[in-house]
């Protein structure tokens, strides 16, 4: 494992666009931490972003995730760029040359996928750690400890994501329409919903029927795996409790949802394999 890793790190230290991209990345992670930062005092109107709860524990761990999730499209660059320059630098064929075989191949990829996600993880918890530390009302070690499993289903929704990269990486060759496959597939996934609703529009509980259906595609599930927060703050209860209006919202992560991810990022690995393996090199 950490032979092929390092075979893959040592391609990357000398590919300048995805450094860039990388350090683009984590900047904008760390980026995060500005939130606290956004601050209006007009008149008697005083609003401070960070006062309102953001980054109080645990819900710091379910807003930081998903607004880091956003992010992670500058992380598949990288990914489908590696793939896409196996090809374009021919060093996919000296790499078979020199011994190593295409399952190893395949496994040298989906193990820097998962180490950019587990460093994503680490990162993304001590951001989140030390804002919490800082700004949150509740400090106590079972408040902040709890509601962890937030990061693990990032880690999860990355994996996939980027997993998912790797496969039309693989597939297309070329970085810019490997990335442009994605966006194709997730507009099919929301004509889909649209079909979907269409189909259903005169029967009971609808919005339920759909989603019980869009779960199982890939994007989807990967959306499921971390739901919107900002419903959960406590300020904008409080202005739906007036207005009334009230959220009943499941925000825990279902793990048939971290399941159905599994399943897909295994999909999207083995068909990467399948496909190297039948190419004429």
């Amino acid at each position: 494992m950490f032979r092929l890793l390092s075979i893959e790190f040592h391609k990357l230290k000398y590919n300048r666009s995805s450094r860039v991209l990388s350090i683009i990345y984590f900047g904008l992670l760390t980026c995060i931490a500005l939130i606290a930062a956004i601050k209006f005092d007009i008149g008697p109107i005083k609003f401070h972003l960070a006062e309102m709860g953001i980054f109080n524990f645990p819900y710091i761990w379910h807003f930081n995730t998903f607004m880091a999730a956003i992010l992670k499209f500058f992380l598949l660059l990288v990914i489908v760029s590696m793939m896409a320059n196996e090809y374009s630098y021919k060093t996919l064929k000296q790499n078979l040359i020199d011994g190593l075989s295409k399952k190893e191949f395949i496994l040298s990829k989906f193990y820097t996928v998962i180490a950019f996600s587990v460093i994503s993880t680490v990162f993304v918890f001590v951001v989140s750690l030390i804002l919490g530390l800082i700004y949150s009302d509740f400090n106590e070690v079972g408040i902040i400890l709890s509601d962890l499993n937030y990061l693990f289903a990032f880690f999860v929704k990355l994996v996939g994501f980027f997993s998912f990269g790797l496969f039309f990486g693989i597939l297309i060759k070329r970085s810019a329409f490997a990335v442009a496959a994605m966006i194709v597939w997730l507009i099919i996934e929301n004509m889909f919903r649209g079909y979907l609703f269409y189909s259903f529009k005169n029967a009971d509980r609808t919005g339920d029927k759909v989603a019980e259906i869009m779960q199982f595609l890939p994007f989807e599930s990967m959306s499921n795996l971390i739901k919107e927060p900002f419903s959960r703050l406590g300020a904008v209860k409080s202005v739906a409790n007036q207005i009334g209006e009230e959220f009943t919202k499941d925000y825990a992560v279902q793990y048939t949802d971290v399941l159905i991810v599994s399943v897909w990022t295994f999909i999207f690995v083995y068909s990467s394999y399948a496909l190297l393996k039948k190419r004429d090199l």
